[in-house]
């Protein structure tokens, strides 16, 4: 008589879920091209016992909630310890990496796996700072759905070096019962602000969100993005930012504290919005609002708008340090994140809701699934023009 499932020791049940990871690929002919060595068994043997360091964004409760949630599936089915270390700004990871490579730490490095995107990937790519190429290494990289921007991380190839985790879009989370008409462009959003002073603001770059404000801005005020989309030049910079400091400028004074006090992060933007200081807050990912509104964490009334050009649009990835001490346990991880279960379960609304990655028909039952681009996309501009902008955003208003 065959055991159910629940019963079978954790090495049997191991090696089911590898094989059933595996079936997708066979069915499409590309198991030796997601796994070309074929050692996966291999990998989930050397991960057993590790404990995966993940560096990773800590500044929302949802997100370090199903964080949990992966550990204890990880703890149970692979015997592998995940630990999330929870951090403000990834950049401080990139630089505790370089301090590493600096001192010649090759090995045994205290990051297993981070999350990362565009500014910090390039960071990374260009220090060395990441090891071999790896996600073809993961069975169910074979259910990404490869017309989603997981090829290019602002701009930059990614070549194997960090895998897809899910896609972000810039969205305003607005209080409907107070906003009669949400604005859907610069223009809107500037006058909407001037009329209801205080009731608006962004976090302070360089905190992610903030940052991504004002590139969401720069592309709303660009009439030809082309330039953006290259190396910034210190002439094009000066010429294509000046509108933006003009719009900026007669903002800043209709802003909550005008101006004068910005917020340190999303989460305190989103507690304003909360607490009615604010009637709308900035937000990357689509389905924060309604998530929030599930949990009691949001009003109902508040809804995700975009702006009617275009939302700026993203991947966030996960990467594995050139000196991570858990290297086959960080693959594991990946991996599992990567999983149909593990994405449905982001992509819910009652969970995280962050659009899942893989294809619609890979998910358990993708009529419950979120799509990964809810809005118009607008694709992330060079990294260098964040880095600018950071710096003279800095110099203008930094106080």
């Amino acid at each position: 008589m065959l055991k159910p499932f629940s019963q079978l020791n954790s090495q049997l049940k191991q090696r089911l879920n590898a094989l059933l990871c595996a079936l997708p690929l066979l069915a499409s002919g590309s198991l030796l091209a997601a796994n070309p060595d074929g050692n996966w068994q291999q990998t989930l043997e050397e991960a057993r016992g590790q404990t995966v360091y993940f560096n990773a964004w800590g500044g929302s409760p949802e997100i370090n909630a199903y964080l949990v949630w992966a550990g204890q599936e990880l703890a149970r089915d692979y015997q592998v310890k995940l630990v999330q270390v929870k951090v403000d700004d990834i950049a401080q990871s990139v630089s505790q990496l370089l301090a590493n490579k600096q001192a010649g730490k090759q090995v045994n490095g205290p990051i297993d796996l981070l999350w990362v995107n565009g500014e910090n990937f390039k960071a990374l790519k260009e220090q060395g700072l990441l090891g071999a190429p790896f996600t073809a290494e993961l069975p169910n990289m074979a259910l990404v759905d490869s017309s989603l921007p997981v090829s290019e991380d602002f701009t930059l190839p990614v070549e194997g070096l960090e895998a897809p985790w899910g896609i972000g879009q810039l969205n305003l989370m607005v209080d409907t019962e107070e906003v009669a008409r949400a604005p859907t462009s610069a223009a809107a959003l500037l006058a909407w602000a001037k009329a209801h002073p205080g009731r608006f603001t962004y976090p302070k770059p360089p905190q992610f969100h903030g940052s991504s404000f004002l590139k969401q801005i720069l592309l709303e005020l660009t009439p030809d993005p082309a330039p953006l989309y290259r190396e910034a030049t210190d002439t094009e910079f000066t010429q294509l930012t000046a509108p933006l400091w003009a719009w900026l400028d007669e903002l800043h004074p209709a802003l909550w504290r005008k101006g004068k006090l910005f917020p340190t992060s999303a989460a305190e933007t989103r507690q304003l919005l909360d607490d009615g200081e604010l009637a709308m807050a900035i937000s990357f990912n689509p389905q924060e609002a309604q998530s929030a509104a599930q949990i009691g964490a949001l009003p109902p009334s508040v809804e995700a708008v975009a702006m009617e050009k275009g939302a700026l649009t993203n991947s966030h990835f996960l990467a594995i340090p050139f000196n991570a001490s858990a290297r086959a346990g960080a693959k594991v991880v990946a991996n599992f994140l990567l999983s149909p279960a593990a994405q449905a379960r982001k992509a819910n609304p009652a969970f995280w809701g962050d659009p899942s990655v893989l294809r619609a028909g890979a998910l358990p039952d993708p009529a419950k699934g979120q799509p990964a681009l809810r809005f118009k996309a607008v694709a992330e501009p060079h990294p260098s023009w964040q880095l600018k902008l950071e710096a003279a955003w800095a110099e203008r208003y930094g106080h």
